[in-house]
C-alpha cells in the first residue's frame, strides 16, 4: 500500500483551505455559474492549468481526418447526446444535481480528515508481470490495473479503459487525490495496446501523461473518445484519435467499437464545463461482448443499451464514489445500483470497478466491494459471476 507523505499532506491542506475560501468569498450565483466546488476531480484556477479552448467545427473535423480515419455509422436504436440552450452537453433526463453549496463545502471541508486517512480497507493486490498477456492472443482475459482501468483482451486486440498510471489525478501533481495502490503492472509490462476508450475528461479518467506514454509507446495505438475531448489529444501529440458520439460505431479489426449513453459530466477548468461529452462504451466481437460503464450515475439507459446490445459476456461497472449521497447520487452508482446496471445490460458477468484506488469521496474504504457481493447475491449473479479481482488480478471471461 501507498502512504500519503508528510509533504504531500501538507500541500493538500493548503489547497484545500484556499479552495474552501474560494467558496466562502463566493457569492451563490458565483459559486453557482463557475461551479467551483461540484467537481469530483480537483478544482482548477486558469493560473494552474491554461489549455485552450477546444476547436469546433469542421476545423476540428478536418484536424481529426488528417490524423486518423477509421469508417462509422450512426445507429438508430440510440439518440444522439443531447445539448441545453448554451451548447452544452447534458444527459438523457437533462441537467444533474451536484448537491447544494453546503453539501459540497462540507465535503470540501472534510478532505481536511482523509489528508491523514488510513489505507485500511484498501484492495489487495498481486504481482503480475505480464508475460502470460503478453503471449496471449487467443484466451478473453480481463485485469484489473485500479480504478477504472483494464486491460481486456478479446478477439484477438489488446484494450485499456481509463488508463491512468499517474500517482495522483491532477493537473498540478502532488496536488490531488492520493493513491493508495499501485497500478496492477508494470507500464512496460503491458502487452501491445491496440485500442483505449475513454469515458470523460476527469484527471482520473483522462490521465494525459499515461495517454501520452502509450502513444510514445505504439504509434498504431487508436483513441477512442467521445465528442469535444480529440482536440486536448491532438493538442498533447496524440494523433491516432478517433471521437465519438453517442450511438456512433466504429469497425475496428475483429470489433464493432459503439460510444454509448451515460449518465456524468464533464469538467478540467472553471470555463469548460459540460463542453465536452461523457460516454460507456461497448466493444463487440464474434466471440465475446464487454461492456465499460465507465464513470455514472443509475439511469434508465442501461436498460435500452441491454435490449439493443446485450447480452454481453462481462460488463465492468462502477461502484464506488457515493457519499455523499446528496452530492454523488446523480453521477455515481452505489454498489446496489451498479449490480442493477450490469443485469440491466443483460451481462453475465459483472466485474467492480472505480473504487477503492484513490480518495475520492466519504465511504468507507472497505465497503463498496461488501456492498456489491451482497447485493449481487440476491440475484441471478450470484457469488460466482459478480466479480471483485483483486489489483493485478487477471481473469477468462
Amino acid at each position: 500500500m501507498l502512504k500519503k507523505q508528510p509533504l504531500q499532506r501538507l500541500i493538500m491542506l493548503g489547497f484545500t483551505l484556499a479552495t474552501a475560501s474560494l467558496h466562502v468569498q463566493s457569492s451563490p450565483e458565483l459559486s453557482s455559474s463557475l461551479e467551483l466546488s461540484s467537481s469530483l476531480e480537483p478544482i482548477n484556477s486558469p493560473e494552474l492549468i491554461n489549455s485552450p479552448e477546444l476547436i469546433k467545427g469542421p476545423e476540428l473535423i478536418n484536424s481529426l481526418e488528417r490524423h486518423y480515419s477509421l469508417e462509422r455509422h450512426y445507429s438508430p436504436e440510440f439518440d444522439s447526446a443531447p445539448r441545453d440552450n448554451k451548447g452544452r452537453f447534458t444527459n438523457q433526463g437533462g441537467d444533474i444535481s451536484h448537491g447544494s453549496l453546503p453539501v459540497r463545502l462540507g465535503f470540501y471541508l472534510r478532505r481536511f480528515g482523509t489528508l491523514f486517512r488510513s489505507d485500511n480497507g484498501a484492495p489487495e493486490s498481486v504481482a503480475n508481470e505480464g508475460s502470460f498477456l503478453r503471449d496471449n492472443s487467443t484466451t478473453p482475459t480481463v485485469t484489473w490495473i485500479g480504478h477504472a482501468t483494464l486491460l481486456v483482451q478479446m478477439e484477438g486486440v489488446n484494450f485499456l479503459t481509463d488508463p491512468i498510471w499517474s500517482q495522483t489525478p491532477s493537473p498540478v501533481p502532488p496536488i490531488g487525490p492520493s493513491r493508495w495502490v499501485d497500478p496492477g503492472m508494470a507500464f512496460e509490462d503491458l502487452p501491445t495496446i491496440d485500442f483505449v476508450v475513454i469515458s470523460h475528461n476527469h484527471f482520473d479518467h483522462l490521465d494525459l501523461p499515461t495517454l501520452r506514454k502509450l502513444a510514445a509507446r505504439n504509434s498504431d495505438t487508436v483513441f477512442f473518445v467521445p465528442l469535444g475531448n480529440a482536440d486536448l489529444l491532438l493538442k498533447n501529440g496524440i494523433t491516432q484519435v478517433q471521437e465519438l458520439d453517442w450511438g456512433e460505431t466504429v469497425s475496428y479489426k475483429n470489433t464493432q467499437i459503439h460510444c454509448l449513453p451515460t449518465q456524468h459530466w464533464s469538467k478540467r477548468k472553471l470555463s469548460d464545463t459540460r463542453k465536452s461529452l461523457w460516454a460507456s462504451w461497448a466493444v463487440i466481437g464474434s466471440e465475446r461482448r464487454f461492456y465499460f460503464a465507465g464513470d455514472t450515475g443509475y439511469f434508465a439507459g442501461f436498460k435500452q443499451i441491454g435490449d439493443k446490445l446485450g447480452p454481453f459476456d462481462l460488463a465492468a461497472v462502477p461502484i464506488g464514489a457515493y457519499e455523499p449521497h446528496a452530492m454523488m447520487a446523480e453521477t455515481h452508482m452505489n454498489p446496489e445500483e451498479a449490480v442493477q446496471a450490469a443485469l440491466d445490460v443483460q451481462a453475465e458477468s459483472a466485474v467492480a470497478i472505480h473504487f477503492g484506488t484513490f480518495d475520492l469521496s466519504d465511504e468507507p474504504l472497505a465497503e463498496p466491494p461488501l456492498r456489491f457481493k451482497a447485493a449481487a447475491k440476491e440475484t441471478i449473479l450470484g457469488a460466482d459471476n459478480s466479480w471483485v479481482l483483486d489489483i493485478g488480478e487477471t481473469r477468462q471471461f
